[in-house]
């Protein structure tokens, strides 16, 4: 599902797309696969606990950490370097019992990044949020979009799942507080296993 919107004006307009999926679709565009069924959903009906864990302008790794009461180590699946852009596709996973509690793809605009961060992200060691908090980068954080997910094999995979699910996730967008685009993520949950609702 694919949002636009054009300059009202009668001169040479500029076209900004916005897909809900983004950059998740190119990892399944690469892999030869179809997206699985995606809908958005408004914030306010996504239930518990997920709404506590989506529905906020937080990063999600100080978010996951607090609500499982673990430091959060990450998972590469995949990863590409095209220029400045770096995408990869990763699970987030709690150090104290190696709980799978994220599944996500990201695309990060590297060079608005310090150097040092930049190196720490291609090491590919540490989740974005924790390198963000290291190094204090000031930015923010916005939900573009929440999601509801018919799970399918690559995300049961990713996961650790079986079966058919419905997952709850979002489209975010962090940037510096000059508003460029530091990243897009898409961040999906797996079923949760402990607080409200769960």
């Amino acid at each position: 599902m694919s949002y636009s919107t054009t300059d009202s004006t009668r001169r040479p307009q500029t076209v900004f797309a916005f897909s809900a999926t983004h950059p998740l679709d190119d990892f399944y565009s690469r892999a030869g696969l179809k997206l699985p069924r995606i809908e958005v959903i408004p914030g306010h009906v996504v239930p518990q606990p997920y709404q506590q864990l989506l529905v906020h302008d937080d990063d999600m790794t100080p978010t996951l950490e607090k609500f499982y009461e673990s430091p959060i180590h990450l998972e590469v699946l995949r990863s590409e370097r095209l220029g400045d852009f770096y995408f990869r596709e990763v699970v987030l996973r709690t150090d104290d019992a190696d709980e799978r509690v994220e599944f996500g793809a990201i695309k990060m605009f590297l060079n608005l990044f310090p150097a040092a961060a930049q190196a720490e992200i291609l090491a590919e060691r540490l989740p974005l949020g924790s390198i963000l908090a290291k190094y204090r980068i000031q930015h923010t954080s916005r939900p573009k979009c929440f999601l509801r997910i018919d799970s399918d094999d690559l995300i049961n995979s990713s996961l650790n799942l079986s079966g058919n699910h419905i997952l709850y996730g979002r489209r975010n967008t962090l940037s510096t507080l000059e508003d460029h685009p530091l990243a897009e993520i898409v961040e999906i949950l797996p079923p949760a296993t402990k607080g409200p609702g769960a």
